[in-house]
């Protein structure tokens, strides 16, 4: 018989990729609505602006028995110039943050694919709790800056850790704990 607490239910496997389909589009938007308007309050009812119809959207989803089963993170890139590249609206849903790697693979996938599309700087506006997080990234802080009321800095990516690829998929395996 068991005895003490359920543990709570963590995903085995995860899939980054370009969010493509509707209803990826959907669910990142959804888990963003969730982040930044629910639970932060930074803005109101929605977070979307015009960078949106310009981005590419990349999301994390878990997956069970190997099928995709719900969006657990997203973050947009776009270049507003040629090589300059900006990441935003990096987002893990609530429940999955205590895995500890999925904003790093999402950083990761972003700022390689932007690498592979020609990127010379890759920059974003870092929210300040998050500074030492993206420095172990190998990130520069370039600035300190306030954006929708709050503390950010402007950091930017070190391209030599982040090889340029083109893969439209990439997968992170969480570790099995092996029974004491």
């Amino acid at each position: 018989m068991f005895d003490g607490p359920i543990p709570l239910f963590m995903p085995g496997e995860y899939r980054f990729t370009l969010a493509l389909d509707p209803w990826q589009i959907a669910a990142h938007h959804a888990l963003r609505r969730q982040v930044f308007c629910t639970e932060q309050q930074i803005f109101k009812d929605d977070d979307r602006d015009a960078t949106d119809d310009v981005a590419t959207h990349i999301i994390a989803y878990s997956c069970i028995a190997g099928a995709p089963d719900e969006i657990v993170g997203t973050v947009r890139i776009h270049q507003p110039e040629p090589g300059l590249w900006w990441g935003s609206r990096l987002a893990v849903a609530e429940e999955h943050r205590r895995l500890g790697r999925l904003g790093a693979e999402l950083i990761r996938l972003a700022v390689c694919t932007a690498h592979a599309r020609g990127c010379h700087t890759f920059l974003a506006h870092v929210q300040a709790q998050n500074f030492s997080f993206f420095r172990r990234l190998h990130w520069d802080g370039l600035e300190s800056v306030m954006l929708h009321g709050r503390p950010h800095h402007v950091m930017r990516a070190q391209l030599n850790h982040y090889p340029p690829h083109g893969r439209p998929v990439t997968h992170l395996l969480r570790p099995v704990k092996q029974a004491a």
